[in-house]
This record gives structure tokens, sequence and C-alpha cells, in this order.
């Protein structure tokens, strides 16, 4: 039996990602997962910035605009840790995770390299700031 037969999925592909994931419980004050997802991909959000997937920088923009919008929105608590919902089919089941970036840069493309997507949501440990990377058709 290998060490990691009984780690979970999620686990194993935020740690690809570069994230370190923490082991203390989630915050009461993060938002119910659903209220959060439907916030960012509800008719009434407007993204903070839009790249033409086209655009022969998008990855770079979308990493550079992701780091500048977290950073304004206090996304990082003291210590760097935030919350996210594993990028994987099944995530919002799974729920928010604690984690902190010991990379500090380059979050959406290091997901995209494991996921083969940017997207993902992430909000701050008090549970107010709410991040989120999405693609849609062009964008």
């Amino acid at each position: 039996m290998t060490k990691d037969q009984g780690r979970p999925k999620w686990r194993d592909l935020l740690e690809r990602c570069g994230l370190r994931v923490l082991e203390s419980a989630v915050p009461q004050e993060a938002p119910p997962v659903n209220t959060a997802i439907y916030s960012v991909t509800g008719s009434e959000a407007e993204p903070v910035a839009v790249i033409p997937a086209s655009s022969p920088r998008a990855a770079d923009e979308l990493d550079e605009k992701w780091h500048h919008c977290a950073s304004a929105s206090a996304l990082y608590g003291d210590k760097g840790e935030f919350l996210i919902l594993p990028p994987l089919s099944g995530g919002s089941e799974i729920g928010w995770v604690a984690v902190t970036d010991p990379v500090g840069e380059h979050l959406p493309s290091r997901i995209a390299a494991v996921t083969g997507s940017p997207e993902f949501l992430a909000v701050s440990m008090d549970g107010h700031h709410l991040c989120a990377a999405s693609a849609e058709e062009d964008d």
C-alpha cells in the first residue's frame, strides 16, 4: 500500500498547483458554496477584467490581473491564507479548503497547467472578499 492511496484527489490536485493545504478548519464566515458560485456565474456578475483568449499573452495577462485584483481586494490573510474550491469536477461538494500560496504568482496558469482550465473560485478567510477566474467563449 502506498502512502498516497488514502489521500483525497482534490488535495493532490491543489498541491500540484503549488498550493499548501492548511489543516485549519474553514471559518464559519465562509459564504455558502452555492452562493459564491452564483455570485460569479449569475447574470448580474460583471467581470473586473476581460482578456481575449486569442491574445498571445492571455495567460500572462490573466495571471497579472488575478494577482492585482486578489491583492487589491484583500483576498489573502495575514499569513497569505485564503479559501479555495478545489478546481475539479465535484469541487463544490468538497467545499472550501484553506490554503496558502507559497509560490505567490501565476496562480491561474498553475491551475490551468494541472486541470486544463484557469477557472477557480477563492474567498478570503473572513468571507468578505471573493475572487474568481472564469473562461467564457472567447474571453
